[in-house]
Formats: C-alpha cells, structure tokens, sequence
C-alpha cells in the first residue's frame, strides 16, 4: 500500500494541518534494521528554504494505538513549527556556552544489539560556531528498558526532546568529546531524567541568573552570530525542560534582559543588540572553557609515575 494511503499518513497529516505545516514529500525508508520507515518532509510553506524544513521518520506499522498519541504529535508539530521560524532551527546552545547543531538522528529507536537491556538511536552533533568547525561527535544514545515504559512512544515526536537536552546536559558534564572524527560515544538516557513523583523530565537545576545567562548565550550564537540578527525563539519549551523552568519564565527573564539593552524583544522573539554583540570575547572565552571541559584530562602526578596503583 502506497504511504499517501496509510492511516499513518492520514493522522501525520492532520496534526500536521493542525501545527499550521505542510507535508512537502513523503517516503519509504528505512531503521537501522532495514525495516521500513515512512520519512516526511515538513515546513510552514511549500516554498520553504531547505534550512527552514523538518524531517520526521516514523516506524511504517506506527498505528497511534492510544489516546495521547496524536495530541502529542501535533503538540510537537506546534513546537517545531514554532522552532522552524528560528535562522537555525536545528542549533541548540549549552549551559556551558556551546552552540551545536544535531542532525541525522537514525530514528526510530532499535533495541541493542550488544546484548544490553537498552534501546539505541544514532545522531551526530557538530560545534557550530560560524566557522565551519570540522568538531563533532558521533552519538549513540541509549535508553535503558526502565526508562522506556514512562514514554508514549519509542518514536521520535515523544523522544526527541528529552534526548536532545540529555546529549546537551552529557555534553556539559564532559562526557563527550568534540573530535575532528571517531567512532560513536554513548549517551546514557535513564531514570535520572525522570521525576516519576512530579511525572516530568528533570535535567539540570538552575537559578534565574544562570537561565538569564543561557538567554544570552542563545541570542548571542542564533542571533547574532548565526542568524545576522534574525529572531530566535526565546520562550523554546525544549529549552525549558533542559534548565528545568517553564517557557513563561524565560519569558519573564527575556524582558528583564530586554529592559537592560541586551536583547530586543518583539513577542517571544528576541534578537542580539549591539551592546550584547559587544561582549562577543566573552562570549568567545565561554566557548573556549566550554570545548575544554570535552578533552580528556590526564594526571599529571600518574603520568610521571609518582602516584601508586
């Protein structure tokens, strides 16, 4: 059966009318296991710039079984519809300063095939800091068993925000290193994301300074570097769940900003001011400690042998 005739495609068409986006193409691909997909190729026009287009991938047999299913799915339409107005939809920035894109995630999820109790998605994160920067890291995210049954769906629409704010809060903690190639470095996805008292995902606890801080690094990098002063989303729920706020705080936090000159607000779009561009050696600086923290760090005292084992 074509996928035009599918009740999958009849229900990703719905939500996708409803998010105020339309399907440019669909097609048959294919997971890691070389069972079918079916891809589609959003934007909010048919003549959309290429940067300005999003690709879902769904499990070709996905047959929204139940009831939370399409709600969510035109729930995060919403949001990457809302995303799709960003100059660099697909650029995220960390705490620690970094400005990387996240890009050809091999979804859906497949399960080991190491023999471990976990469910895998492959991705790739590049520094994108207006360089054309050959660093990057090939990623392999595992999603333990444990953690899999609080999802409603192992599918990218009800995944691909926790996961991309786990590689951001891994990357953080230095856990994965920014290389010019290499193979896969693992990104472990568990229970310690998850409040099951508060049914929510919890990633990093942050004061109204730090968030303040994470404002301005995000309309420093999308807006001013990336995005030669185009509008970035301010109020981004993704970035939200990763400093474990809610978007009406970042919000409030962006009209503080706005109101000390640094960024220019129109609604919940902010654009970077040239006092804010100003600052660009620190921002710089930032980046610099940010890449650091990525290298591994040897012993100098056990390099030299002077430590016992």
């Amino acid at each position: 059966m074509p996928l035009t005739d599918t009740v999958l495609n009849t229900k990703l068409q719905t939500a996708a009318r409803e998010a105020g986006l339309v399907v440019l193409s669909t097609e048959t691909g294919a997971d890691f296991h070389k069972r079918p997909t079916a891809r589609y190729r959003l934007a909010a026009t048919p003549d959309a710039d290429p940067k300005q287009t999003l690709t879902l991938e769904l499990s070709e047999d996905f047959d929204f079984d139940k009831p939370a299913l399409l709600p969510e799915l035109t729930q995060h339409l919403k949001e990457e519809a809302r995303r799709l107005q960003n100059p660099r939809p697909d650029v995220y920035v960390t705490q620690y300063g970094v400005p990387v894109q996240l890009t050809a995630f091999q979804w859906p999820f497949h399960q080991s095939t190491s023999g471990a109790d976990s469910y895998i998605v492959h991705g790739t994160l590049h520094l994108e800091d207006g360089t054309d920067s050959p660093l990057h890291a090939k990623i392999a995210a595992a999603v333990t068993v444990t953690f899999a049954e609080v999802l409603t769906a192992m599918e990218q629409p009800y995944a691909e925000s926790f996961l991309y704010n786990a590689i951001r809060k891994t990357l953080d903690q230095g856990q994965l290193e920014l290389l010019k190639s290499g193979n896969r470095q693992p990104v472990p996805v568990t229970t310690r994301y998850y409040s099951r008292w508060k049914k929510t995902f919890v990633f990093t606890d942050t004061t109204e300074q730090e968030r303040a801080n994470f404002l301005l690094l995000k309309v420093y990098w999308l807006s001013g570097v990336l995005g030669h002063g185009a509008p970035v989303w301010i109020s981004d729920p993704r970035d939200a769940q990763y400093l474990n706020t809610t978007p009406a705080d970042l919000e409030k936090i962006a009209g503080d900003l706005s109101r000390q000159g640094l960024i220019s607000l129109q609604g919940d779009a902010a654009t970077a001011t040239p006092a804010l561009m100003a600052q660009a050696h620190d921002f710089e600086e930032k980046l610099e400690k940010g890449i650091a923290i990525t290298k591994p760090a040897f012993n100098e005292e056990m390099r030299a042998g002077h430590t016992n084992m």
